[in-house]
């Protein structure tokens, strides 16, 4: 936890040095701020003490009127402080939260894919939003609470001293003590802070999943269900949040109490000096002037202390990302993988998931340039793995595969995505346009290749029956298109890619056999002069294949073409193939 903290500040510290001279000028500005506002005081007890004296009375006008000149002049530079002081921060909080925003971005994008199947998309969410919130309070506490209570305590006990050294001895040791119990108490709180963080973030992973499921919650009669978890966690938030308060509360009941003490203490002590002639009438505005500032900046200190610790814990799980390294990386002066004739090599590969869960054992497969080969076979028997570990959505526990004599950890994982198209069985969209959609696989595509794209995967027809044609939007993971349309425009996004290796995992699955037998040509024409590995249930679709590779339990447990496997007895294939039934597997 503590190291935790240390890690966020080392983090936001970044951010200063980035933008050290607006940082300097913040601070100074601030500290210059509040020193002026503290001299005025000074020109007010001689104002009262000037009152209270024996001058004739147009003197002691002629003098007033002087004093009131001196006091405007300086709070007009210390407006100036004020507002130099603002504008600074504006300029400086808004460049470093861009930064923020980009650096975490561009960090959480870098994480595996394990990485994102592991997270709620809506609790990562909320951790962005909170560290960068994090950032601007503890900024914005630093800048307007906490430089300038210690500008005020400075200037507060320096001139006390000077005035009666008990005064100033005894301001010192009421502000000893109150910082002591403030970070005594805002460190006990932390704990209680760091679980209402993590709560929060349970209850808004809560939401956004429910929202994503909604038509589960609503066809499986979940609504009373969802009600019930979701008040279960609000109520543990809730009892969280009393507790958060209620010590906050208490302590603020225990600072007001000591506070009252300070006033009476110092006032007593200053009757007895003013009884000695030791000080005057101005002195007393001077010291409860200077008093009130100290209560102002201490009754707020206290709660900026707390909300620091608060922004800290709510800062904490974002740190633990960032601090955490990825999965997977590029090796140091990693190369482009140059793709030339598209030859694909498993040698040996074996994969664990976790360490202990056997998915892949001396897998073992070549396959030549432009060759189509199918993988089939049980679900779980690791067809799946094979081309997750082609891409290193995963790392190989041992073993290793080739791209044109290249392994595949040695080169940049940009370039190895590069050279690979990949139609999945289950395509995702943008919540943007078809066109935008369809342009990601290559973006800077014209319209024109876009709509050729489009009418090569037989979408484009049912794009311009959409009110906005290729504007249309197509809703938070292509929710408003249906399962064969979404299909449809992730391979007309891999036609316009046209990289020399393809794989189609169940590309055809969401398709009715109209559909299908629209796309199929295209898809043959797709095909044509790469290498292609294709994963399906649906056998018919493979017949054609150069050689199908059945995999049984991590390991290639036949391999042939369509008429050759038809042809073994007691072959898996052949069994699958006597299985089907209206084209699937049984």
């Amino acid at each position: 936890m503590q190291s935790n903290t240390k890690l966020t500040l080392k983090i936001f510290l970044k951010y200063f040095y980035k933008y050290k001279w607006s940082g300097f000028l913040i601070i100074g500005t601030s500290i210059l701020f509040s020193a002026t506002n503290l001299i005025a005081p000074l020109f007010y007890k001689t104002f009262f003490d000037t009152l209270a004296g024996g001058l004739a009375r147009n003197e002691i006008i002629s003098k007033l009127f002087e004093l009131i000149i001196i006091i405007a002049i300086i709070k007009f530079i210390s407006w100036i402080f004020r507002f130099t002081c603002a504008f600074s921060e504006i300029s400086f909080k808004t460049k470093a939260d861009a930064d923020i925003y980009k650096d975490i971005f561009n960090y959480l994008h870098k994480n595996s894919f394990s990485f994102f199947e592991d997270t709620f998309a809506g609790s990562l969410t909320k951790k962005v939003y909170r560290f960068l919130r994090a950032f601007g309070d503890i900024s914005s506490i630093i800048i307007w609470n906490i430089l300038q209570t210690v500008t005020t305590v400075l200037v507060v006990t320096g001139v006390l001293l000077w005035k009666n050294i008990l005064l100033g001895l005894l301001v010192i040791v009421w502000v000893i003590l109150m910082l002591i119990a403030n970070f005594i108490f805002s460190k006990y709180k932390l704990k209680h802070d760091f679980a209402r963080s993590e709560q929060d973030s349970r209850v808004g992973a809560l939401l956004v999943d429910s929202f994503t499921n909604n038509s589960n919650v609503k066809l499986f009669n979940g609504y009373s269900r969802e009600m019930d978890n979701y008040a279960k966690e609000v109520g543990k938030l809730r009892k969280l949040w009393i507790v958060s308060w209620t010590l906050s509360n208490s302590f603020e009941a225990v600072q007001a109490f000591l506070m009252v003490v300070l006033e009476f203490g110092i006032f007593y002590l200053a009757i007895k000096l003013w009884g000695k002639g030791l000080v005057s009438v101005g002195d007393f505005v001077l010291i409860q002037t200077y008093i009130l500032s100290i209560f102002y900046q201490f009754f707020n200190v206290g709660r900026q202390i707390r909300a620091i610790y608060e922004a800290l814990a709510d800062a904490e799980e974002m740190t633990i990302i960032l601090n955490t390294p990825h999965e997977i990386n590029d090796k140091p002066n990693a190369k482009n993988l140059q793709v030339k004739k598209g030859e694909i090599m498993f040698d040996k590969v074996c994969f664990n998931y976790h360490k202990t869960r056997e998915v892949l054992k001396d897998f073992s497969l070549k396959i030549s340039s432009q060759e189509k080969i199918a993988l089939i076979g049980p679900s779980g028997a690791g067809k799946s793995t094979i081309i997750k570990l082609l891409l290193r959505q995963r790392d190989l526990t041992n073993g290793k595969i080739l791209i044109d004599g290249q392994n595949i950890a040695d080169v940049t994982q940009e370039s190895l995505w590069r050279g690979i198209s990949l139609v999945p069985q289950e395509p995702i969209l943008f919540h943007r346009t078809i066109m935008e959609n369809i342009r990601y696989g290559k973006d800077k595509a014209t319209d024109e290749e876009v709509i050729q794209a489009s009418k090569l995967a037989h979408c484009d027809d049912f794009i311009n029956n959409l009110p906005d044609k290729y504007q249309s939007f197509v809703g938070e993971r292509g929710i408003k298109l249906s399962g064969g349309e979404r299909q449809r425009v992730a391979i007309a996004r891999a036609i316009l890619r046209n990289a020399p290796i393809l794989i189609l995992d169940e590309a055809t699955s969401s398709l009715d056999s109209e559909s299908e037998r629209l796309i199929q040509n295209a898809l043959n024409n797709l095909m044509k002069n790469k290498t292609v590995i294709v994963i399906a249930h649906r056998l018919s679709t493979i017949m054609s294949a150069d050689r199908i590779v059945v995999v049984e339990n991590g390991t290639i447990a036949d391999i042939g073409t369509h008429k050759e496997l038809l042809q073994k007895t007691g072959g898996l294939y052949k069994k699958l193939w006597e299985t089907q039934a209206g084209g699937f597997i049984g």
